[in-house]
């Protein structure tokens, strides 16, 4: 792990990142692919997160180009006084899953956010998603598309956008939302290990809905790298802004597929030769979510993988060319093997 805060990177790049939540899936996919561009990224994790001794937290992994940053994101001041010199703020924190969670906290990281991105005068950067359009969305998502969220994370999501937004206005801070589908690759946590491939070495595959309804996926790595490319041209855009990221358009039946390969590789099929495809049990789960909030939550937006939906990325790729594009059946394998459940995909090289 490297060292900080002496010295501080900051005070010798011309490109250096802070990362709020740099421990997370997407905090820490981004903080490599920084890196790997030539940045230099301050990681800002959980005090109690940090390795060392006394904390109680897990070993931090050690990436050239990441200084690890174990100060609350709270503490602003003390943050931004370590992060000086950081011209781009990305927000990767998440408070749990859950609707109360997200009440309580999520208005306060946003702030939390802000206040450190607005020390530093820096462009903040934050992770969007399609919540924002609710149950009646349209098949086809831009920019401009009217927002009539549901539910108390929709609603929620345009709220804190709307902040965001409001917050630009008086020029100390600039701001991006980057808006991607379903995240997938990058470790546990998201529907691929907790639903769909949660069975697969018993050859079982769970679709969380119709076979045939195609959405919108973002395989973490192909993000990371867009929020790069975004960083880099952020000088062309508005002060406050909003972008699509298309990433893969998948239906479940693509999903069957793709884990079917991996699946006769790992010698996980079934003796009759294919996978046994379930569908989520909703009904089951809205049941138990009575007493389980984080199960709650879940069903509460199954209405996202039975409704086919697509992110328009023509402003993006306008931006910053193709979008960094990794084939499906490789996303998914080098997914499952960061999950530890599969051998690694062969080294592929990103569409630039």
């Amino acid at each position: 792990m490297t060292p900080f805060p002496f010295p501080n990177p900051a005070a010798h790049s011309p490109r250096t990142v802070l990362i709020l939540g740099a421990r997370g899936r997407l905090g820490l996919a981004a903080a490599r692919a920084f890196a790997q561009a030539g940045w230099q990224v301050l990681a800002q994790v959980r005090p109690a997160s940090h390795g060392a001794a006394g904390t109680g937290g897990t070993a931090l992994p050690a990436i050239p180009g990441v200084w690890w940053m174990p100060v609350a994101v709270h503490e602003t001041a003390a943050l931004a006084a370590q992060a000086q010199g950081a011209q781009v703020v990305v927000h990767a924190l998440n408070p749990p899953y859950t609707d109360q969670a997200w009440r309580t906290q999520a208005p306060a990281l946003m702030e939390a956010a802000i206040a450190v991105t607005r020390q530093l005068g820096a462009t903040l950067m934050l992770p969007g998603n399609v919540y924002n359009f609710g149950e009646a969305m349209p098949a086809v998502l831009r920019e401009d598309t009217p927002q009539a969220a549901t539910g108390t994370k929709g609603r929620l999501r345009v709220q804190l956008e709307q902040r965001l937004h409001a917050a630009t206005q008086d020029g100390s801070l600039r701001a991006v939302v980057l808006r991607a589908g379903d995240f997938f690759g990058s470790g546990a946590g998201g529907l691929l290990d907790q639903i769909i491939a949660k069975r697969l070495p018993q050859g079982r595959v769970t679709l969380p809905g119709p076979a045939h309804v195609a959405t919108p996926w973002a395989y973490l790595p192909d993000l990371a790298r867009t929020f790069v490319r975004v960083a880099e041209q952020r000088q062309h855009l508005s002060a406050f802004d909003t972008l699509h990221f298309a990433g893969h358009q998948a239906t479940g039946q693509q999903w069957v597929q793709a884990l079917a390969a991996v699946a006769a590789t790992q010698g996980w099929l079934p003796p009759a030769g294919a996978l046994r495809v379930s569908t989520t049990p909703w009904p089951l789960l809205q049941l138990v979510g009575l007493l389980v909030p984080m199960l709650q939550a879940v069903t509460s937006m199954r209405y996202l993988w039975c409704t086919p939906h697509r992110l328009d990325n023509t402003r993006l790729t306008a931006l910053i060319g193709d979008e960094p594009h990794t084939p499906f059946d490789t996303a998914v394998r080098q997914a499952l093997a960061d999950l530890g459940w599969a051998r690694a995909a062969p080294a592929q090289v990103a569409a630039a």
